[in-house]
């Protein structure tokens, strides 16, 4: 089973807000697994658009992945952040060689 991953891009807009959202975004990442590879740090683009802050998060499956996402610990976390940034949020099954 390959494992899923979050990967954000994001520009925060209420940093009162934003922290909000990151006291309580730990509940939800606990229950499906979830962990930080990413979170912020230095970085370049060197093609195409970026933003200033830039997250991955790795789950044990893309479903745990999605089932995070949806929810109500992380709709709690979600109610937190809103207004408070603007981010762009793909939730990807991750590449399993053994499967190919």
């Amino acid at each position: 089973m390959s494992k899923g991953y979050w990967i954000a891009r994001l520009e925060v807009t209420d940093s009162e807000k934003y922290d909000a959202y990151r006291a309580s975004n730990a509940p939800a990442f606990d229950k499906y697994g979830g962990h930080f590879l990413v979170r912020g740090g230095t970085f370049e683009a060197p093609e195409g658009t970026s933003r200033t802050r830039n997250v991955v998060i790795e789950f044990p499956s893309y479903q745990a992945a999605l089932d995070c996402y949806r929810s109500p610990e992380y709709a709690t976390a979600k109610a937190a952040r809103d207004g408070g940034a603007e981010m762009d949020l793909i939730i990807i099954e991750g590449y399993d060689e053994a499967l190919s």
